[in-house]
């Protein structure tokens, strides 16, 4: 059985903070890509990963636990199984939404975000989704 899922343009268009984690500072990655959108686009964005210390110019948090706010996106760039200790996170850092991005889905992760009240979107890319609602807008 499959967790239900937030609608996606609704949850892009209410979000006001989305925290990148596993963000790369690497620009061929898409984490690099879609965050430094995310941010262009007017997104209060934090950069969550561990091994990096600054990138954009902005500071990296090594955990959502670190974040001075609760955020209204968990952007997940990571591999399904490395999933749940994120939602964890996610959870203990009052986030509303956990957002899997493409390819990446964890049904497990998903009820148990689900479960702690957490708005849920897997194998979805915020970027294509806010350019989606850009485009239905006229923009």
């Amino acid at each position: 059985m499959s967790t239900p899922q937030a609608d996606p343009v609704e949850t892009m268009v209410r979000a006001r903070t989305i925290a990148v984690v596993g963000v790369s500072s690497n620009p061929s990655r898409p984490s690099n890509d879609v965050a430094k959108y995310l941010i262009e686009a007017g997104y209060t964005v934090y950069l969550v990963n561990p091994t990096e210390t600054k990138i954009f110019g902005r500071p990296v948090y090594a955990s959502l636990r670190d974040l001075p706010e609760p955020v209204d996106i968990v952007d997940i760039f990571r591999r399904p199984a490395d999933v749940p200790p994120v939602v964890e996170d996610a959870i203990a850092a009052g986030a509303k939404c956990v957002w899997m991005q493409l390819e990446i889905v964890n049904e497990t992760a998903a009820a148990r975000a689900a479960e702690a009240g957490l708005a849920v979107v897997m194998d979805r890319c915020t970027k294509i989704e806010h350019q989606s609602w850009l485009a239905a807008q006229g923009r």
